[in-house]
């Protein structure tokens, strides 16, 4: 925990390579302060077949799946940091977002709890 998981347009992958868009993600998340640097999980998924808007723009998505606890203006934080350094990294893509959902800690179970 933390799962940051990017989805985005097959072409993204052939501007700059996926560990570096991992890697990009991951070190902003880590630069907030907000969670173990040892904990933190990024994953990427391209996707070949898409609609945006009824056009075939790239995208990049990232959703933020992380354990409920810190306050809005945090996530705030986390998202436009994140935002930001993909738009550094693509300033041509023009779909670039990301949202922020809370685990419930009541329900989240890994294997180190069972």
């Amino acid at each position: 925990m933390p799962h940051f998981v990017i989805d985005c347009s097959t072409p993204i992958l052939e501007q700059e390579l996926p560990e570096d868009i991992m890697q990009k993600v991951y070190d902003t998340v880590k630069s907030t302060g907000l969670f173990v640097p040892e904990e933190i999980k990024v994953r990427i998924r391209p996707f070949q077949h898409y609609n945006t808007g009824n056009t075939d723009d790239d995208f990049i998505h990232v959703f933020a799946n992380i354990m409920e606890g810190r306050n809005t203006i945090q996530k705030v934080n986390l998202s436009k940091q994140i935002v930001t350094a993909l738009k550094a990294m693509f300033p041509k893509v023009p779909i670039i977002s990301m949202n922020v959902r809370d685990f419930e800690k009541a329900t989240y179970c890994n294997k180190e709890m069972v």
